[in-house]
């Protein structure tokens, strides 16, 4: 008589592979409401080849109907030097990079010590690194303003030791890069914080066991270990902050400092050239994608070698 133990395995298997489809659909859904098809009717803007009496695009939603001299216009003014919105780009990338490093060069040590020597505070510390999470992101960015504006705190405090007041919301880059980071440097701490946390104990024990010192511990272990949680980190800062416009439209507001995300908002919000700002949306995120893809291949790269 064959035993009927198999037959119940099998069947709690296929009921398993069953399940988690099952459980995912609800948000495969989600994700086609909310994302491919808000994207779709971009695209079908973006190569609209068709317009109302408002001079305003009319979408082409069938691919037959598409035209591309619009978004072909598009990416040779972003990628010609002589082109309408080059140095749009061109100032995108420098602003980010720098908020990127101002992230870098605060958010690795605070992250470091948050995991490796907190002790008892850590929560305290990761509390308090998560509280701006809980404030709306524009009402901390108008803080800001409160902050810098010509009669705000900053001008006074600098008065007090005799340094004019300077005007920081007058279309100052260095304002605008300064509240990027601001804004961005939870998104960096939070995954260079799990990645420095799971690094093993007692990697960093055998090296100083070996006579290694702290610093040449951290060179040749602690930073190589946390490579990919680094890498992690400045994907999940660098993708929103390259889009995002509402950043430099509360502490600057002026074009001198116009990033991707501001000429987008200016096409389609105000202005009936929707498609060229639709065609910049398209831009922006095969940009994006190109750095993600990247990313992907890199942490594939990393668990090979971690597997091996």
């Amino acid at each position: 008589m064959p035993d009927p133990v198999p037959d119940k395995a099998s069947g709690h298997d296929r009921a398993t592979r069953r399940l988690w489809p099952a459980l995912a659909l609800p948000g495969t859904f989600w994700l086609i409401a909310l994302f491919v098809v808000p994207f779709y009717a971009v695209m079908a803007v973006a190569f609209s080849g068709r317009i109302n009496i408002f001079n305003e695009p009319i979408p082409a939603w069938s691919p037959l109907e598409w035209e591309s001299s619009t978004f072909t216009t598009v990416i040779t003014d972003s990628f010609t030097p002589s082109g309408a919105y080059h140095e749009v780009w061109v100032r995108t990338a420098i602003y980010s990079f720098w908020a990127l490093v101002i992230c870098v060069a605060i958010g690795y040590p605070v992250a470091y010590y948050t995991a490796r020597l907190a002790g008892k505070r850590r929560g305290l510390i990761l509390a308090l690194i998560l509280a701006p999470w809980w404030i709306n992101y524009i009402t901390r960015m108008l803080a800001w303003v409160n902050l810098l504006q010509d009669d705000g705190y900053v001008n006074k405090a600098l008065g007090w030791f005799g340094i004019p007041p300077h005007s920081w919301l007058s279309g100052s880059s260095f304002t605008v890069v300064w509240a990027l980071a601001y804004g961005y440097l939870p998104y960096f701490i939070i995954p260079l914080f799990a990645s420095l946390d799971r690094i093993d104990q007692r990697l960093l024990e055998a090296s100083r066991d070996l006579g290694v010192g702290s610093a040449r511990t951290f060179m040749h272990v602690t930073l190589p270990l946390s490579r990919m949680g680094l890498i992690t980190a400045l994907v999940i800062t660098a993708l929103p902050m390259a889009g995002d416009y509402y950043t430099n439209t509360i502490v600057s507001g002026s074009p001198n400092t116009s990033m991707v995300g501001n000429q987008i908002e200016l096409f389609l919000l105000e202005g009936p050239q929707k498609n060229i700002g639709a065609g910049l949306v398209l831009l922006l995120s095969l940009v994006l994608m190109f750095f993600m893809f990247y990313y992907l291949i890199l942490t594939q790269r990393a668990s090979r070698e971690a597997s091996r």
